[in-house]
């Protein structure tokens, strides 16, 4: 009732009726475009313009992206520098970011993975280990965090022998991500309620049925900056694949240590994942999801910052997370540094979610947040799954078009004065450089054909 008859199209968080409208339509194949101009504040603090070229880059008819107008790859290779033996280019710039089986029902979770293989993207697990509807052939990025699901020892730690057996029984994991926070409650551990906990989650990740399950906030394998290097390395080691880590931005004083040992040693992460603290789909209080961490753009810039001035950033992959599944706002991500996007909420919303705010509950209405198997008789995998890929797509494909308008191949092109943010009047403005205080590190890229050659690319090719 209140999103339909109070609120206005403009007005409600985390996402209004436009935003979830675009996306629904973009999803469904639908007309997504808009009339009689924008009803946007355009003038509003932090509005974002990009700056259109006066004449847009031009492609010929054997250009990639003239044969597949939603082609996107990202223009770097996880693990290249650390010559990992298993090094992986996402074929997709935007991708489904951590959400858990658990979490998530196993509908969702299907519906998710075979969309991610029909549009050459990869599908991030969450921290609840790899459930079978995990393996409908997308690619996988597998995350674990404090309760290490999944790869979970008796003790209720670390089993390196459980993760090299991962690997080596489920080809279609392309890398590993270690989550050392999320935005909705970062330096806190996470909770599945009880009621979620059904036979086959409590088998997946090793827990009992119908018990409350806690994440401690911190790791048992490290408690050091140097011994989670040297865990990232142990684990790359043994398993050939690239190995990153997930975090809300804070203080940045151990962020700078692990920059001066990997200047140092040549070692740590071949990617990092940057959430916002603007909160996701995890539940947590209200005081962790509105006040700790910093917003995407704040802590993206600060932590950019630091690794640029130690001369880090053509080493990693830099993705982005938090309330970026929207072309403009991703251009702007990738004019700051950003080479890959991940989505949770609006890869949600591609499925069924409605925003009802009750993922904590198990009563998602839609189905996609409950262990509740009448809930989940709402989704269709075969029709989500085509929903998801259509979002992706249509994300990619005017994505590429503002980039061509701006005069630029691909988005890794993107340079801070490429993009204007409002802080006040148009005479006080300000380029991303000049809001920020950086100048991105360009990356290396000669084209869309070399990318569609790489042999490295992921994805369903």
């Amino acid at each position: 009732m209140r999103q339909y008859f109070v609120a206005n199209n403009r007005e409600e968080l985390p996402f209004n009726r436009i935003e979830r409208g675009w996306i629904y339509a973009s999803a469904k194949k639908e007309n997504n475009y808009e009339g009689f101009g924008t009803d946007r504040d355009i003038y509003a603090h932090q509005h974002v313009f990009i700056n259109n070229a006066m004449l847009p880059f031009k492609i010929n008819a054997e250009h990639p992206n003239s044969l597949d107008k939603t082609f996107l790859p990202c223009a770097k290779v996880m693990g290249a520098y650390n010559k990992r033996r298993k090094p992986y280019r996402p074929a997709s710039i935007i991708n489904v970011s951590a959400m858990s089986f658990g979490s998530l029902s196993a509908k969702a979770i299907e519906s998710l993975n075979k969309g991610v293989k029909i549009a050459g993207a990869y599908h991030n697990t969450g921290e609840g280990g790899l459930s079978p509807y995990h393996k409908n052939g997308g690619d996988v990025v597998f995350h674990f965090g404090t309760g290490y699901f999944g790869v979970r020892a008796a003790d209720g730690g670390f089993s390196m022998e459980k993760m090299v057996q991962l690997v080596e029984d489920n080809p279609f994991i392309r890398a590993i991500e270690v989550k050392l926070s999320q935005g909705a409650k970062p330096g806190k551990g996470g909770v599945l309620p009880g009621a979620k906990i059904t036979s086959q989650i409590a088998e997946i990740r090793g827990v009992e049925v119908g018990k409350d399950v806690l994440s401690p906030p911190n790791h048992k394998a490290f408690s050091t900056i140097p011994e989670m290097v040297d865990f990232i390395e142990a684990i790359a080691e043994k398993t050939g694949l690239p190995v990153g880590v997930k975090a809300a931005i804070g203080k940045l004083g151990q962020w700078e240590e692990l920059a001066d040992i990997m200047v140092k040693t040549g070692k740590g992460p071949d990617f990092i994942t940057v959430d916002g603290g603007e909160g996701g789909t995890g539940a947590a209080p209200p005081s962790f999801a509105d006040h700790v961490s910093l917003p995407w753009v704040y802590g993206f810039s600060d932590l950019y910052k630091l690794f640029q001035s130690k001369g880090l950033t053509e080493r990693i992959v830099f993705i982005g997370s938090g309330k970026l599944g929207f072309p403009a706002k991703a251009a702007m991500a990738f004019a700051m540094g950003a080479d890959c996007i991940n989505v949770a909420r609006e890869a949600m919303m591609s499925i069924g979610c409605i925003q009802a705010q009750i993922c904590h509950t198990n009563r998602c209405p839609s189905g996609v947040a409950t262990q509740n198997k009448w809930l989940q008789n709402g989704i269709d995998p075969t029709l989500k799954s085509e929903r998801l890929s259509q979002y992706f797509k249509t994300f990619r494909k005017e994505l590429v078009e503002i980039t061509h308008a701006t005069g630029y191949e691909h988005p890794c092109q993107f340079k801070m004065t490429d993009v204007d943010i409002n802080v006040d009047d148009h005479n006080l403005s300000k380029e991303l450089d000049k809001t920020y205080g950086y100048i991105k590190t360009p990356v290396p890229f000669s084209g869309m054909q070399v990318l569609k050659d790489c042999q490295y690319l992921g994805g369903n090719r």
